[in-house]
């Protein structure tokens, strides 16, 4: 991070529970927080401290960008998080985000599966490299389409680092509000990033029943309902 960043992270409310049983945990993470802490005490404050200090042996299993919004889930015991890191390594969880972008979409629907790497150079940025990037896909499809934006859902395929923020990008429809990678007009149009975590679907690492989570965000419902 520059060293011109303050890290201000919300506090109200600080946790949104949406679901919690002995083998995990799942809130609804706000745009501004981190999920993991960051090197130094100043960004020690994150979702994952903020759950240890009620439940200290709580892990990750994912992560969303700290200016990105919405469901995240956490392991409460050692056994949870590995079976719940499975489940993400192997791809059999179900993951939907919503955007805004900017401009008008060609398609009404698509993919997009297009490689992609660190930026050595501008870390902790990545790009494009169609010789030596690690897979990537993401299927979308436009929810309403404005005059100079539309909403989209997004599905990963993948879990790349930024890849709905370069994916979108490629597209040449940048999310707004993407201080890394929206041009100038794309980036003042919206007061924070508009990607928002709406829903992610798993198997309960103890008895296997599949859970739906889903939580709304400051810009959008969970179903797609743009807030005014």
């Amino acid at each position: 991070m520059s060293d011109l960043f303050i890290y201000q992270p919300p506090t109200e409310p600080w946790l949104e529970v949406i679901y919690q049983d002995k083998d995990l945990i799942v809130l609804n993470k706000p745009s501004g927080l981190l999920t993991n802490p960051g090197r130094g005490p100043h960004l020690a404050d994150c979702l994952l401290s903020r759950v240890q200090q009620q439940y200290p042996l709580a892990q990750l299993v994912h992560r969303l960008d700290m200016a990105t919004s919405g469901v995240v889930v956490i392991a409460l015991r050692r056994k949870a998080e590995a079976a719940l890191k499975l489940q993400f390594a192997n791809r059999s969880v179900s993951k939907r985000y919503l955007a805004m972008v900017w401009g008008t979409l060609a398609q009404t629907s698509g993919s997009i599966d297009v490689p992609l790497i660190a930026d050595a150079e501008n870390l902790p940025k990545q790009k494009v490299c169609l010789q030596t990037g690690k897979t990537a896909v993401t299927h979308y499809t436009v929810l309403q389409q404005l005059t100079d934006r539309a909403l989209v859902e997004l599905r990963p395929v993948t879990g790349r680092s930024h890849q709905l923020r370069l994916h979108m990008l490629h597209l040449g429809h940048p999310i707004l509000g993407d201080a890394f990678y929206a041009h100038t007009e794309a980036l003042a149009a919206a007061s924070r990033l508009q990607l928002h975590a709406a829903s992610l679907q798993l198997n309960q690492p103890y008895n296997g029943e599949r859970l739906s989570f889903n939580a709304d965000s400051d810009f959008v419902t969970a179903a797609g309902t743009l807030i005014v």
